[in-house]
């Protein structure tokens, strides 16, 4: 789409110029004799660069541009100012004025400055762009997570939850459960019905049949009326148990048994209750210890398992622990009021070198001290545990080296390094100036596709995936000297990612 400029001076004769010149660069341009006038076109359209003159008739120039940032903040403007009038362009640029230009003016270099405002402008919207990604990650109902292996799960739960599958959801605590849970109800056709919640192991065993089922009045001692219960309160929406193997074993063939037949019955009561529910049970425990311990019944287990998302722990999944971070600065900068807070690298080295035992919980609760007790806007040092059982020593990671066969037709693997490193060396890679961008990804993939040895039985694949992963970075950081920011922005990363990529994969022992 053509970029948007907005012209505003008294002069009829400037007005026109300055609209064909623009014009005639691809702006498409409005023009306005007067301040109110313009104001009024900032109101209703989106402008990327905004042209006003410092002498205009009904406003004055500082306050336009005051006037114009509180309504357009990320539009830039240029002021067009008379010889002589250097004290108030500065009073302009303190305004937020991106730069002024006296007149007559040369539309080259007035050009030049139009260009460099809208990169600014377009740049500003990348990285509000790139923060929203972060908070979009919130708004796919919280979660936050740019691995391949949270990728994975995001792609199950958009797979799944208009369907009425039951969910077993797996990990450790602090993973994260809850929040997948979330997704799946949101996502799915009962997203505007019940979505209710139940921990197992938080109900008392004697009251857990008449929480869960319900119970009629008189039932037992202290039921004074009736009772939905929480299988009841579902009805139409999603059920969710945290814990299911804390439940009674005793209990477990009454909740087969309403998941075959969908019908339950009140604590107390012989009139059988139809239900129409999707559940979603979520453990910390591996389920074949809780069976053979005696905890699950194997048959319920099939039952509540038709489709199993297992959470990775947050220390096999490094790369998220900067964009996870990231989302709780702010909403913990925003809570305490200190929305410039940031982290400092040194921060970062340290996030990415603990264990996280705790998990994403344990690091929300480490990133909300940390703005709590920071004293100035940069958070240079975690309060985190330094003890050595809680911190990863990424020498000692094992590096695999990704294997492809020759496409000259050895049966040998080689390292991806040397098949890449000389483009039409013989094996049908054509030179990179002969590629656009999209022609050369597609090449890229196609070379490293058809170059992997066949499968063997037995024997498991390496994932390609991680593998390119690791010698991109490797070679965005050669490239760049080791300037981490410049191989980012080589990348289109946000640097933090980036950050858990090096130090996932030991890349900075390489370098």
């Amino acid at each position: 789409m053509a970029n948007k400029a907005l012209v505003i001076d008294d002069d009829k004769a400037t007005l026109d110029l300055l609209k064909f010149q623009l014009q005639a660069e691809g702006f498409e341009t409005m023009t306005a004799d007067c301040g109110s006038k313009g104001l009024a076109y900032v109101q209703e359209f989106d402008f990327d660069i905004i042209l006003t003159d410092l002498n205009l008739p009904d406003i004055n120039g500082i306050e336009m541009v005051r006037r114009t940032k509180e309504i357009a903040p990320e539009t830039e403007i240029i002021m067009i100012t008379g010889f002589g009038s250097t004290e108030k362009v500065i009073e302009a640029t303190k305004a937020g004025a991106f730069h002024f230009i006296e007149k007559p003016v040369e539309f080259e270099e007035l050009i030049l400055l139009i260009q460099k405002a809208v990169e600014r402008k377009q740049l500003a919207a990348e990285n509000r762009e790139l923060r929203g990604k972060l908070t979009s990650r919130s708004a796919y109902e919280g979660i936050i997570g740019g691995s391949r292996a949270m990728q994975n799960i995001f792609e199950i739960i958009d797979s799944v939850a208009e369907s009425d599958a039951n969910i077993l959801i797996l990990g450790e605590s602090g993973t994260g459960k809850e929040v997948i849970g979330n997704a799946i109800h949101y996502k799915s056709h009962r997203s505007k019905k019940s979505f209710v919640k139940v921990n197992c192991s938080a109900l008392p065993k004697d009251l857990i049949e008449s929480q869960l089922f319900g119970h009629i009045k008189g039932s037992f001692t202290g039921a004074n009326a009736d009772k939905v219960g929480f299988i009841g309160q579902a009805n139409g929406g999603s059920l969710l148990l945290d814990e299911i193997g804390e439940m009674p074993i005793d209990l477990q063939p009454k909740l087969l048994r309403v998941l075959q037949e969908k019908i339950y019955y009140r604590v107390g009561s012989d009139k059988p209750q139809e239900v129409d529910f999707r559940l979603i049970s979520a453990t910390n425990r591996n389920p074949f210890d809780a069976i053979r311990d005696g905890n699950l019944r194997e048959d319920l287990y099939y039952r509540i398992n038709t489709i199993e998302i297992t959470i990775p722990p947050l220390r096999e999944r490094m790369e998220d622990v900067p964009m996870l971070a990231e989302h709780f600065l702010q909403i913990y900068a925003e809570k305490y009021h200190r929305k410039d807070t940031e982290f400092a690298q040194h921060a970062y080295d340290q996030m990415l070198n603990y264990n996280w035992r705790g998990n994403v919980r344990e690091l929300q609760h480490v990133i909300e001290r940390a703005v709590l007790l920071s004293k100035s806007g940069k958070i240079t040092n975690l309060d985190i545990p330094k003890n050595m059982d809680s911190t990863i020593t990424f020498a000692d990671i094992k590096r695999e080296e990704v294997a492809v066969a020759a496409a000259a037709g050895s049966s040998s693997p080689v390292p991806a390094s040397a098949a890449f490193s000389a483009p039409n060396n013989g094996n049908g890679f054509p030179e990179k100036a002969n590629l656009t961008d999209e022609e050369l990804f597609e090449e890229v993939g196609r070379f490293i596709v058809e170059s992997l040895p066949e499968p063997t039985e037995g024997i498991d694949q390496k994932d390609v995936f991680n593998e390119l992963e690791n010698v991109v970075v490797t070679a965005a950081l050669k490239r760049t000297k080791g300037n981490k920011q410049a191989a980012a922005n080589l990348l289109g990363l946000y640097r933090p990612r980036l950050y858990g990529m090096i130090k996932r994969h030991s890349i900075e022992e390489k370098i």
